[in-house]
C-alpha cells in the first residue's frame, strides 16, 4: 500500500514539555513580582490611569544571549533613572516571521546554522528571560508559534501580534488567551482594519487547538483578553504616525468601542526602514504627546548595543558583537540620549505625565 501521509516530512522529533522546562528553569518570587507589577502598570497606562509613557525598547531580535544580557543591564539602570516618566519594557524577541525565507529566530535556530535545535532554543530563551526579569526589568516579545506561550508566557509582561500575522485567526485566538496586555500592529500594507478586527476578536472567548503544560494536544478555551491596543508601524511604503494618522485611528478605535490607546513603532516603515530615522519619529511623537495627545500611550524603538545590522557569516566567529542580524537598530548611546532627553522634557511639565 502506498503511503498517504507525511510524504514531505523529513523527521518528527520529540520536544520537552512546558512543565519539564519550567521545572528546570523556574520562576522565583521576586521574578513573579516583576512580571505581575509590570503587567498591571501597562494595563493602567492603556486605561489612562497611569500617565507615564510605555516604552518597548530593545533589539529587533535576540541571537546572542550574552550581548542581550549586557544590553538588559544597561536598560535596567536607565529604567530606574526615568521611572517617574516612563515604564520601560525590553524587547526580547525570539521568533521572527519571514516574508519569504530567512533565519526564524533564536528558538527555531539557536546556532544560526539551520540545525533548528528547538529544545536548545527554548532552554536558551527561558534562561535569558529569567536573567532579565531578575534585573527587575520586564520583558516584551512577539508570539508567533501558538505553542510557545506555554513555555515562556509566565516571564512576559507585554506581547505583540505582528504585522504579518495580524490577519491570522490562529493568532487572534492565541491573543485572546494570553495573560498579558497585547499590542496589535497594523498590517504590512498599512491596513488598520485588520488590526481592529484582531483586537475585537481577541476580546472575546475563543476555542482552538494547542498544548497543555504536559505537552499534550488540547482544546484551549479562553476568556478573551480585554487589554489590547493598536501599534502603528507604517505600511505600504508610507508612515502612519502623523497628526492625521493619529486622529484617524483614534476615531476608528472609539467607533469600535476599543481603548483609545495608540503606540507608535518608530522603526519599520515609519522610519522608511532606515534605523537612523528612528529618532526623528521619536521626537515627533513625543512632541505630540507633550502637546496633549494623551491617547499616545508609548513608543517602540529597535535598539542594540551597537548601531546597524549585519548578515550572518558562514564563519560565526566573525559575527560583530552587539549588532543586529535582522533589522538595523540604533546603538545604545543614541538610545540613552533619546530616553534621557525625553525624561527631562516630560519632567519639566510639573508632573503632568506622572502617575
Amino acid at each position: 500500500m502506498k503511503k498517504l501521509e507525511n510524504l514531505h516530512i523529513r523527521a518528527l522529533l520529540p520536544i520537552l514539555a512546558p512543565s519539564e522546562l519550567k521545572k528546570k528553569l523556574h520562576l522565583y518570587k521576586n521574578d513573579t513580582k516583576t512580571v505581575l507589577n509590570a503587567r498591571q502598570k501597562i494595563i493602567n497606562i492603556i486605561k489612562g490611569i497611569d500617565k507615564r509613557l510605555l516604552m518597548i525598547i530593545g533589539p529587533c531580535s535576540i541571537h546572542d544571549p550574552k550581548a542581550a544580557l549586557e544590553y538588559a543591564t544597561h536598560l535596567a539602570a536607565l529604567s530606574k533613572e526615568v521611572e517617574k516618566t516612563m515604564c520601560i519594557v525590553m524587547r526580547v524577541y525570539f521568533e521572527k516571521p519571514r516574508t519569504a525565507i530567512g533565519w526564524k529566530g533564536l528558538i527555531n535556530d539557536p546556532f544560526l546554522d539551520s540545525s533548528n535545535d528547538m529544545n536548545t532554543g527554548l532552554i536558551t530563551a527561558r534562561k535569558l528571560l529569567l536573567k532579565i526579569n531578575n534585573l527587575r526589568l520586564p520583558c516584551a516579545t512577539e508570539f508567533l508559534d501558538p505553542v510557545i506561550p506555554q513555555y515562556l508566557a509566565d516571564l512576559i509582561s507585554w506581547a505583540a501580534i505582528g504585522a504579518r500575522t495580524i490577519e491570522s485567526q490562529t493568532h487572534r485566538e492565541m491573543a485572546s488567551g494570553l495573560s498579558m496586555p497585547v499590542g496589535f500592529k497594523n498590517s504590512t500594507d498599512g491596513n488598520l482594519s485588520l488590526a481592529i478586527n484582531a483586537m475585537i476578536s481577541s476580546c472575546h472567548p475563543q476555542s482552538f487547538l494547542g498544548i497543555n503544560q504536559k505537552g499534550q494536544t488540547s482544546i484551549v478555551k479562553t476568556t478573551g483578553n480585554k487589554f489590547g491596543h493598536i501599534v502603528l508601524r507604517g505600511g505600504g511604503g508610507k508612515p502612519n504616525y502623523y497628526e492625521h494618522d493619529l486622529k484617524k485611528i483614534s476615531t476608528i478605535l472609539r467607533q469600535n468601542k476599543l481603548p483609545d490607546a495608540v503606540m507608535v513603532d518608530c522603526s519599520h516603515e515609519n522610519s522608511s526602514k532606515d534605523y537612523n530615522r528612528q529618532p526623528d519619529v521619536f521626537h515627533y511623537v513625543l512632541k505630540k504627546r507633550l502637546r496633549g495627545k494623551h491617547n499616545i500611550i508609548g513608543m517602540m524603538l529597535e535598539s542594540n548595543l551597537k548601531p546597524g545590522n549585519q548578515k550572518i557569516p558562514k564563519d560565526k566567529t566573525k559575527l560583530q558583537y552587539g549588532v543586529s542580524i535582522t533589522d538595523g537598530c540604533i546603538g545604545w548611546d543614541m538610545t540613552e540620549k533619546l530616553i534621557q532627553s525625553a525624561h527631562d522634557e516630560i519632567s519639566g511639565l510639573k508632573g503632568v505625565f506622572h502617575k
